[in-house]
């Protein structure tokens, strides 16, 4: 407990005693930090919750087979982005095969028809891709750049403290050992910044390509079920 409290009263006053630029660029990584952790977590959270929705939809969508029933059904799992695509591609649906009376008349020109509803699916995709995607960049800015805002306060800091060096009485290591550390803390800060954004990144990258995958497949699924429902009325 007592090695906790001095290990954290150590923290606060290299962040506190660094000069200006490196205090800059410290209180800078540990609000990227936090920001990206908070990324992290909420967009783990949200692709969780897609995912398991995702497959819910699809048992349901290749159980029903019926448009209708299935957008009643649905509702309740809008964080799948399928469920998004859908929700598009029904009303298009509904667009085409209603007639001026308010009747429903099947897919009068079938080729034509269902391409302006694969127009409304793949705007959809691109919308649902989109807010899957929202905030992973900044995670791969924060991997990237961390370490270099790191290496700037590093930098900074070993000249100041050889700088101040030259106005030493005691010209030893015990002279500059301070300076160097506290300058060193600022690369550590940067990496531990840019270490869990890395990793995240890259997991949530490669979540999204098979989310895109599902969506892009769903899609093609859309239109078969939507042919073979809707050609005759």
């Amino acid at each position: 407990m007592e090695q906790n409290i001095v290990e954290q009263a150590s923290f606060l006053e290299m962040v506190t005693s660094s000069g200006p630029v490196v205090f800059s660029v410290l209180l800078t990584l540990i609000a990227l930090s936090v920001l990206s952790w908070a990324v992290i977590i909420a967009k783990y959270l949200q692709i969780k919750k897609a995912k398991a929705d995702s497959e819910e939809f699809r048992d349901i969508f290749f159980e029903t087979k019926n448009f209708a029933r299935i957008d009643d059904a649905s509702r309740k799992l809008n964080s799948s982005p399928l469920v998004g695509i859908f929700a598009s591609g029904y009303r298009e649906v509904m667009s085409v095969i209603q007639g001026e009376d308010g009747t429903l008349k099947g897919l009068r020109e079938p080729d034509t028809d269902l391409e302006m509803v694969e127009r409304a699916l793949r705007r959809a995709q691109v919308d649902e891709a989109h807010r899957l995607e929202a905030w992973v960049s900044f995670l791969a800015t924060v991997a990237s750049a961390a370490p270099f805002i790191g290496l700037f306060g590093t930098v900074i800091g070993i000249m100041n403290a050889f700088h101040g060096l030259a106005f030493a009485k005691d010209s030893t290591i015990q002279a500059v050992a301070p300076g160097i550390s506290e300058a060193l803390f600022a690369t550590a800060v940067g990496l531990a910044a840019a270490i869990p954004a890395t990793i995240a990144y890259n997991y949530f990258s490669v979540n999204l390509r098979k989310m895109k995958q599902t969506m892009d497949t769903f899609v093609q699924e859309f239109l078969v079920v939507a042919r073979r429902s809707f050609l005759r009325m």
